[in-house]
């Protein structure tokens, strides 16, 4: 099959390479759609986990092609979608459910091959049914999982005055899911206009292209949709006392934050950071099927294998009015 591989960091080609063996509890996808992630980003530029050379790509839906002899959920034909993280269900972590900090963790395109590749093999227990869902829609069951599982953490009331620092397709995303949980207004920034426009079309009651814009120390929670060291320091200027802080975007390998520490203090302030997700996939998919969460509107390029450095750059560059480049391995 055709896969492309990262070599090393910075460094990918588009192989012809086995295809990829079924055990008795795997199934073998013919990937349709395979989302490029900050994460892929942070893979390929090297400043992030991953085991090299590696076939990237976690945020992905297909058809299944073969399933093992002991599978019984699934069947040749079943259109699906992947959750990527494979915990070994038997450590300490795992037991006490909290499969995402799994002593003996491991990735579907992380430390295992992905699905930016014709085909990819996933264990039963991390695949899931997409039903009448278009591949594309299916291949946001990942970073939408991983925003359920932010939110809950968050733990937001109903009426929060929410902030969401970022207006990417993860923090519509999180407007769209903090709505649901009741928010009486949310207010996005973002220094990208099309991206402010498409959040103020998302729900977003306010948009604004500066943090000068924002009032200080007014929400119950602020949301860093980034990965900004910058925007999570500044994060605690703009929420109230006794407010959250949900530090959600992934920030690179070597990004330090300095917070004043009497402020953290004063504000008596809760800082939270959020770790993938953890038995939030079939969430993910309801929420996806029953139409509450729509994201038509969040996919900008749709891309071959060959060009997925050419969908990075764009990501990094912010242009092209980029929002989710999706790979298509199978055309």
């Amino acid at each position: 099959m055709k896969a492309l591989v990262i070599e090393k960091p910075g460094s990918v080609a588009v192989k012809t390479v086995p295809l990829p063996a079924v055990g008795d509890h795997d199934v073998r996808i013919q990937v349709m759609a395979s989302g490029i992630c900050g994460t892929d980003v942070h893979i390929f530029r090297g400043d992030y986990l991953g085991s090299y050379p590696v076939i990237p790509g976690h945020e992905f839906a297909g058809v299944v092609e073969s399933a093992g002899a002991k599978v019984t959920r699934f069947k040749v034909g079943d259109h699906v979608a992947i959750e990527p993280n494979i915990s070994c269900d038997n450590c300490h972590a795992c037991l006490n459910n909290r499969q995402n900090f799994c002593d003996h963790w491991n990735g579907v395109g992380v430390t295992l091959p992905g699905g930016m590749a014709e085909y990819a093999v996933v264990p039963e227990k991390g695949v899931f049914s997409i039903g009448s869902l278009s591949f594309l829609s299916g291949s946001f069951m990942e970073p939408l999982s991983c925003v359920l599982h932010g939110v809950e953490r968050a733990r937001m009331r109903l009426a929060d005055r929410v902030a969401i620092l970022g207006a990417g397709p993860i923090g519509i995303l999180l407007s769209k899911v903090i709505q649901l949980q009741g928010a009486s207004d949310i207010t996005q920034v973002d220094k990208n206009q099309s991206r402010l426009e498409l959040a103020k079309a998302s729900g977003a009651r306010y948009i604004c292209s500066s943090l000068d814009e924002l009032e200080g120390e007014s929400y119950d929670t602020v949301v860093e949709a980034a990965g900004s060291a910058f925007l999570m320091e500044q994060s605690l200027k703009y929420v109230r006392k006794g407010g959250t802080l949900l530090w959600f975007g992934v920030p690179k390998r070597d990004a330090a934050v300095s917070i004043p520490a009497f402020t953290f203090f004063e504000k008596g302030l809760t800082i939270l950071s959020s770790y993938t997700s953890v038995r939030n996939s079939i969430q993910a998919v309801r929420l996806l099927e029953s139409g509450k969460i729509d994201v038509s509107k969040l996919v900008s390029h749709q891309l071959p294998l060959e060009d997925f450095v050419k969908g990075v750059e764009t990501i990094e560059q912010g242009t092209e009015g980029v929002l989710k480049v999706v790979i298509l391995p199978n055309g």
